[in-house]
């Protein structure tokens, strides 16, 4: 549990044009669950078969194969001697997710090792430490209070003050990842009181004017002579406290907003404007600023449900990346959210609502990597068409395409083969569809072409997974295991030489393929390699911006042969899709796993796993549709519950 701080910033300013500071109160972190629900498989049984397997299977292959180099001290980043202590640990789950993966490529041992496991020992060993997680104990993992992103941030403005979103760029953008940054900066802090400050001239009036709409809303009508101003001010704290932690305040958090209405009053403010301060230090806040639990939960369980409010609010900045509405609030004030039933309503009501188109910006963008397509850097003079349109129409096409899958509730597997998608005419020229598809608004199209539909021909994912100036194998073959399967790939050793910067001798007159597959001639690289760069041929028929080609930028004929790790080969992008496609219980599981991590701001471990085994059963029994995943992810034990103990 965090310990409450109470930060107290005042600052002043000449006289008439006084900045007053303003108490700001952290908040005692306290977190509430219960009601585990029915466990379904006999739990105690799996941990007591994965505990022999443990001891009498894992244990001897790492203690021959790994300790010797990932003993005590980490070596890349790896750590067995700590994960063999605590198998089931939180901080463990990761060095064994490492290490499998680095078997699985016959990366470890290196093959100077001493000793070498079989393909056998290393199938095996694959196999058993899928067990691993039936060690950890039933628990709904770390809880993660975290910053509203810049997008949450301005959406939550204008929701409750009608200013304009825009209000907010100056605010730096977020880092991409599973989670979010849980700190404040000093630099960071500044910004968001330089928003307050704007957001306060906008919604109270200068002296001596007319109050706004807004200020009546938030303030109430001007006050009457002879009125009691601080019970005023501690009623209207109150209700602006309501709207922006979203949740009900505390008596302590409400008397740090009266003690900010007296220290502007002391400083001769009258009552509008202390009201005006009041409102800036709510803003200010870290219950503002951050998804903060609702009150200390007094519990002798260890475990307990998520308090409705912060269920509330957890649920509307997933689907919408803003503050819950009337109805979820008003939900959540009578203690009824929790209730399956009532939760898989909301659910559905607010992903039929058109603010769901959110979820692409925040998760669908950031699972397909296209956060950064609208900075990425092209060549050109080899590629003039992308400009600003194109760009924006590249990933108006995926956002398009990824709310038509949610709200048709298609399968999974219409991600990675689909006979439509969504064009205009700048996109259209990419597609070679132009005679087709005029103007700039963005329709739906039926394709004909089987290379084409789905993400793995969509020009926005093909361009993100290429350099400025040509197309990249590797890095389409490592987002189509990463991002679409869910492989764990381990990363590229140090000082590997790019090709770029291969000797021109010994690469003159090579194809790309030709020279990517150098690679796998260096012991360093191979056994990655031999993984990567056949998915990634697969789709060299694509150039960097996602043009279709016969040929490469010499005349060479494309070599689009390639094969998974399973060993099924294609020749084709259309040929590949369809191998995709038959392992939809693995396109399900990943996207199931990301979009949770996502919603829970933190990587998956442990116990988790379990878990998404368990929501597996119940989307595999509606065939693997997408709406289906996010309402399991969302009424999940992981996402409704919270630890406060241990």
């Amino acid at each position: 549990m965090t310990k409450p701080i109470h930060p107290l910033v005042i600052l002043k300013g000449a006289r008439g044009n006084r900045v007053l500071g303003f108490a700001l109160v952290l908040f005692s972190v306290s977190v509430s669950w219960a009601e585990i629900g029915d466990k379904g498989t006999d739990e105690a049984t799996l941990r007591a078969d994965a505990q022999k397997v443990f001891k009498e299977k894992v244990a001897p292959f790492v203690n021959k194969y790994c300790t010797r180099c990932h003993g005590s001290r980490a070596k890349a980043g790896i750590n067995l001697q700590s994960a063999l202590k605590n198998p089931g640990g939180e901080s463990a789950s990761l060095h064994w997710k490492k290490a499998v993966a680095n078997v699985k490529v016959h990366e470890m041992p290196p093959d100077d090792a001493s000793k070498i496991p079989t393909d056998e020992e290393r199938r095996q060993f694959i196999e058993w430490m899928g067990n691993i997680k039936y060690l950890a104990p039933r628990d709904p993992g770390p809880f993660v209070i975290r910053r509203l992103t810049k997008t949450e941030y301005a959406n939550t403005l204008h929701d409750l003050y009608g200013v304009d979103p825009a209000i907010a760029d100056s605010l730096p953008e977020e880092v991409v990842g599973e989670g979010f940054l849980n700190s404040i900066s000093p630099l960071q802090f500044e910004l968001f009181l330089g928003i307050a400050n704007k957001v306060i001239e906008q919604v109270v009036a200068p002296k001596d004017k007319a109050p706004t709409a807004i200020q009546k809303r938030l303030f109430g009508q001007p006050h009457t002579q002879g009125a009691d101003l601080r019970k005023e001010a501690r009623r209207v704290g109150r209700s602006l406290a309501r709207e922006a932690y979203r949740r009900p305040p505390s008596d302590a958090e409400l008397d740090v907003l009266v003690d900010v209405y007296d220290l502007a009053r002391n400083n001769e403010l009258n009552h509008p404007a202390a009201l005006g301060l009041t409102l800036k230090a709510v803003l200010v806040s870290p219950q503002f600023l951050f998804i903060t639990p609702a009150k200390k939960t007094e519990s002798d369980e260890p475990i307990v449900l998520l308090d409705d409010h912060q269920l509330a609010s957890r649920l509307s900045y997933l689907l919408w990346s803003a503050p819950p509405d009337a109805e979820l609030a008003a939900l959540a004030d009578k203690g009824e959210l929790h209730k399956p039933e009532v939760l898989r309503t909301q659910v559905e009501r607010l992903l039929k609502h058109a603010r769901s188109r959110a979820l692409f910006d925040g998760f669908g963008a950031q699972w397909l990597r296209l956060s950064e397509l609208g900075r990425q850097v092209f060549d050109p003079e080899m590629f003039p068409q992308m400009t600003p349109l194109l760009r924006k129409s590249m990933t108006e096409e995926a956002r398009l395409f990824f709310e038509s899958i949610v709200r048709e509730n298609q399968s999974v597997v219409r991600f990675v083969d689909s006979d439509y998608t969504f064009l205009n005419e700048p996109l259209a020229k990419v597609y070679g569809l132009e005679q087709s598809v005029p103007g700039p608004k963005m329709r739906r199209v039926k394709l004909t072409n089987p290379n084409r539909g789905g993400i793995l021909g969509m020009p926005a994912t093909l361009a993100t997974t290429s350099f400025p100036n040509r197309t990249s194998p590797v890095r389409r073959g490592v987002w189509v295991l990463e991002q679409i399967l869910g492989d764990r790939i381990p990363p590229p050793p140090p000082d590997v030489t790019e090709l770029a910067e291969q000797n021109h001798k010994e690469v003159k007159g090579l194809t790309l393929r030709q020279r990517t597959e150098l690679h796998q001639s260096e012991a360093t690289c191979a056994n990655c390699h031999k993984v990567l760069d056949p998915i990634g041929f697969g789709l060299e028929n694509f150039d960097a911006i996602g043009r279709w080609r016969e040929k490469n930028d010499v005349g060479v004929a494309i070599d689009s042969a390639g094969k998974l790790p399973d060993g099924k080969g294609f020749t084709t992008p259309a040929e590949l899709k369809g191998l995709l496609a038959q392992r939809e219980a693995d396109l399900a599981r990943n996207l199931t796993e990301r979009l949770m991590a996502y919603a829970l701001g933190r990587q998956l471990e442990g116990y988790d796993d379990v878990v998404i085994d368990q929501l597996m059963v119940k989307i595999a029994a509606d065939n693997y549709r997408v709406r289906t995943i996010i309402t399991e992810v969302i009424t999940s034990y992981l996402f409704t519950h919270r630890r406060i103990k241990g």
